[in-house]
């Protein structure tokens, strides 16, 4: 698990910052929110991705295994097999990938009527 800096424990909306550099990331909640229904291999989460390249995307999927949302289970056959799911530290994100996905329909890439 990458580190926490408890020097900014005091500080007010420190702990949303250290959550959304864990979960942060071109591809990461998308993973998240399609581990959601279950257990996916590799190349299915690359489709996913549409043209990320396999660098980028192994990066994400380690670092969201290192930060312990997301298990990775490799079969020990040719070609190789790999499975990614979501731990129970990734299912309890549930609820905040739902209701962030609720709010990109309703408000992301939408222009938004100015205050004036």
């Amino acid at each position: 698990m990458r580190k926490y800096d408890k020097a900014c424990d005091d500080i007010p909306g420190c702990a949303l910052e250290g959550a959304l550099n864990i979960i942060g990331g071109k591809w990461k909640g998308v993973f998240l929110y399609h581990l959601l229904d279950g257990t996916m291999r590799f190349n299915e989460l690359s489709r996913i991705t549409r043209g990320a390249s396999p660098r980028i995307i192994v990066k994400q999927l380690r670092e969201l295994e290192s930060d312990g949302l997301i298990s990775r289970k490799i079969y020990p056959v040719v070609p190789p097999k790999v499975e990614y799911s979501l731990t129970e530290k990734g299912r309890s994100l549930k609820a905040i990938l739902m209701a962030l996905s609720n709010w990109g329909e309703r408000f992301a890439g939408k222009p938004q009527p100015s205050g004036s």
